[in-house]
């Protein structure tokens, strides 16, 4: 399996600045309009990709009132699953108009589909890609209907254990997946960064031998620039227009000014991995000479012998290195060597070699 995959010709793996992906999920707050003015919004803010969610309450949940379909804690506290589906939910008849927004806007755009019926309706659309949420990571028929399209899919892993990736892996590769990637993911809302356990980035690229981002649930930026610092190749934040217009996700989503820095701010830490280095860069070039060396600290007289203190390890590094310091030591001047000389072999009566 490639290490590296591709959406709408944007290389995403390991060797590429990451890709900033701006969830709008139920932030537009059942307007069209808002959800249109995101997308130029998150590309006038630098991201390159928005993704959606596609589903229906009903492709979700049921509309039940039972005890174990009502939602206690967290910020959606108090709703059944049907009401919040039925308020946060993506009409499908928006889906293209959005696709065609972002398109005029060169702005990636793909969704998560939560049915097959989700996944038909974006084929239609020509999606690049697709995302299978973490609470969906279990659904191994969903994962299986997405790798039959062949397209690049991204799998999140919040809630799950090493056997349900694994199976859920196995699944989308079988199924005719080739391009794929796995975000690890807290399911936290909002996630507390002490639980981002970001260690686990490196471990399943290691695992798994595909590229891996963070699907990011915490708040703020910083979480998100230390994941890039781990290996993430891709971010995945959820985005409003303004958390003072509360949407179902605003709660723990960035605004404008935030995703801005998101961006700023990984491709600063991008540019900071570089590659495995052990030699001078060009920058520290211009300082190798102010390194230590042997010196003359002293007025050495020819025939001379070198002794602590004649000689010393000093700045700058003109002469021998300090490696050769205890050798020197005992030797004996072949001429006069003033106080500030660099010592260099040519100046030291070295001992004749006897014996085979």
């Amino acid at each position: 399996m490639d290490s590296t995959i591709q959406i709408c010709g944007r290389k995403i793996g390991p060797q590429q600045p990451p890709l900033i992906v701006a969830e709008l999920s139920g932030n537009h707050n059942g307007s069209l309009e808002r959800a249109l003015r995101s997308l130029e919004v998150i590309k006038a803010m630098g991201a390159e990709a928005a993704k959606l969610q596609t589903y229906t309450a009903d492709s979700m949940t049921i509309d039940c009132q039972g005890d174990e379909f009502q939602i206690t804690g967290g910020p959606w506290d108090g709703s059944s699953l049907y009401q919040l589906y039925q308020k946060a939910h993506t009409p499908y008849a928006w889906h293209s108009a959005l696709f065609k927004k972002a398109k005029q806007l060169d702005l990636i755009i793909f969704s998560t589909p939560f049915d097959e019926e989700g996944i038909e309706l974006l084929e239609e659309l020509d999606t690049p890609a697709y995302k299978i949420a973490s609470f969906e990571l279990i659904d191994i028929p969903l994962i299986a209907a997405a790798a039959k399209t062949g397209k690049p899919l991204l799998i999140s892993t919040g809630m799950g254990s090493s056997e349900e990736i694994s199976l859920a892996v196995e699944t989308a590769r079988s199924a005719g997946c080739h391009e794929l990637l796995l975000l690890h993911c807290t399911s936290g809302y909002p996630a507390p960064s002490t639980e981002a356990n970001l260690a686990t980035i490196p471990d399943l690229k290691a695992r798994f031998k595909v590229p891996v981002g963070l699907s990011d649930h915490t708040l703020g930026t910083k979480v998100a620039s230390a994941a890039i610092a781990m290996g993430a190749c891709l971010i995945e934040k959820h985005f409003t227009l303004s958390r003072q217009e509360p949407g179902p996700d605003s709660s723990f989503s960035l605004e404008p000014e935030e995703l801005k820095q998101l961006c700023n701010e990984s491709q600063y830490t991008w540019q900071t991995i570089g590659q495995p280095n052990y030699a001078p860069t060009t920058s520290e070039q211009q300082n190798l000479p102010y390194r230590r060396s042997v010196y003359a600290i002293s007025d050495i007289k020819a025939g001379e012998t070198l002794t602590a203190t004649n000689i010393r390890r000093i700045r700058p590094g003109n002469g021998l290195e300090p490696k050769y310091y205890p050798q020197l030591l005992g030797l004996r001047a072949k001429g006069p060597i003033p106080r500030g000389t660099p010592l260099h072999w040519n100046l030291i009566n070295q001992p004749t070699k006897t014996g085979p």
